[in-house]
């Protein structure tokens, strides 16, 4: 219901955008490009947040009650990586039935061949998108009460990754400079790639971006992971 009422509230505000600026085109693009993408991203962007599997693993090291789960023959990243995915997997195949239908009955401007590539990305910025949180979470070991941290992370990420305007409305070289993070890759890049916005070669820059967000991600999160361990006494439940 949420990315609905999103979905309904940006719908109207590109139609009082357009109506008062009395414009065929903003920077190329008519109204039925930014409808069909505004409903393409209010859909993924709900993909690709990850706040309450984040909220979940901070209070597991914050309670203690992660004592459970270093016993396991499988990780602490593991463990949440397989039911964050196994999750999403699920979320996708319920959350894209009312885009594709109001895209189909409005005939909106979608290239529908574009769509499983697109959706390759979205899952594989998922890993990095999980290993953000692992990084949030292995604060936990330092710190307590950082939900806040979560909060404005998703505050960030809501203009990064292109869910509040899409990124090539932002004036260069912020453009560019946006488009160099792997955070991209979760609504702007897949978004604009099924709705025409973008080329290939700017999905292939985000599969690059994306890599290359992962390895550092996943190293930082390796260093803080054992330090925390390496502090953490096992006080909690």
């Amino acid at each position: 219901m949420q990315p609905s009422l999103a979905a309904l509230i940006e719908v109207t505000l590109w139609f009082s955008i357009f109506k008062s600026s009395a414009r065929a085109e903003i920077n190329g693009f008519g109204i039925n490009d930014y409808l069909a993408y505004v409903l393409w991203a209010t859909f993924v962007a709900r993909i690709t947040s990850n706040w309450m599997y984040e909220f979940r693993m901070v209070e597991e090291i914050e309670s203690g009650s992660i004592n459970g789960l270093l016993v396991r023959p499988m990780s602490f990243f593991e463990y949440y990586l397989s039911q964050f995915m196994g999750y999403k997997l699920i979320t996708t195949l319920v959350s894209f039935v009312v885009p594709i239908v109001a895209l189909w009955i409005f005939d909106l401007p979608t290239q529908w061949s574009r769509l499983p590539i697109a959706l390759i990305l979205v899952f594989y910025h998922l890993i990095f998108v999980q290993s953000i949180s692992f990084i949030i979470s292995t604060l936990g070991f330092q710190m307590t009460k950082i939900h806040s941290i979560t909060v404005a992370k998703n505050l960030g990420l809501w203009l990064l990754s292109g869910e509040l305007v899409p990124i090539d409305l932002l004036p260069e070289p912020w453009r560019s400079h946006v488009m160099d993070l792997p955070f991209a890759n979760a609504v702007y890049i897949p978004v604009g790639y099924i709705t025409g916005r973008i080329p290939f070669e700017t999905l292939q820059h985000g599969f690059f971006t994306n890599t290359c967000g992962l390895i550092v991600t996943s190293f930082l999160g390796w260093v803080m992971w054992r330090a925390g361990i390496r502090k953490y006494v096992g006080t909690g439940a």
